[in-house]
């Protein structure tokens, strides 16, 4: 492979994922503020958001070439998923953590001390609010790369881009049809 066709091989999978994470968050802001207008509090979170899906997108498609299970090969793909999912959760979790704290070391006094009494802060139920919905952006994310990879290149929109088939007749023991 070439290094233009390597490049656009990632640009290609940069934009997938750019695209579903994208639709994640946009869910997400607009339920903030639809929540937050219930309370006539303005959101202005849309540029975080963006940039908040793209560097989501590279870090999970730089985290597909590491191996993490690769010396467990007997579990079922099940719980690579799920492990994959919870440390990505958690590590979105710990950068949300610090970014909270790091906005708030002017009012503590420093990093340390922020990061000390970050569980007091007024926006920590965002934090958490936050990285459940990405937890679960991030569990399908990882479901459909596992689809992916079983299906072979062009298989899972091959999938989803045909009629349904029809289930097959199955016939009960002891049933007659008259």
């Amino acid at each position: 492979m070439s290094a233009k066709q390597k490049l656009k091989h990632e640009l290609d999978a940069l934009a997938i994922a750019s695209l579903y994470f994208g639709v994640w968050l946009s869910v997400l802001i607009v339920l903030k503020k639809l929540v937050l207008a219930e309370y006539e509090i303005q959101f202005h979170g849309f540029a975080v958001a963006v940039m908040g899906t793209l560097i989501l997108a590279k870090v999970v498609l730089i985290l597909e070439h590491v191996p993490f299970g690769v010396w467990v090969r007997s579990w079922p793909v099940m719980v690579d998923v799920l492990l994959l999912t919870a440390l990505y959760g958690l590590g979105v979790l710990v950068v949300l953590i610090l970014e909270k704290a790091f906005d708030a070391r002017h009012q503590a006094g420093g990093f340390l001390p922020a990061l000390k009494k970050i569980f007091q802060h007024p926006e920590m139920p965002h934090v958490l609010a936050n990285s459940i919905c990405l937890s679960a952006a991030l569990l399908g994310y990882n479901t459909f790369s596992v689809l992916r990879r079983h299906l072979g290149e062009g298989g899972l929109f091959r999938l989803f881009s045909k009629p349904p088939e029809e289930p097959p007749v199955v016939k009960r023991a002891g049933t007659h049809a008259i």
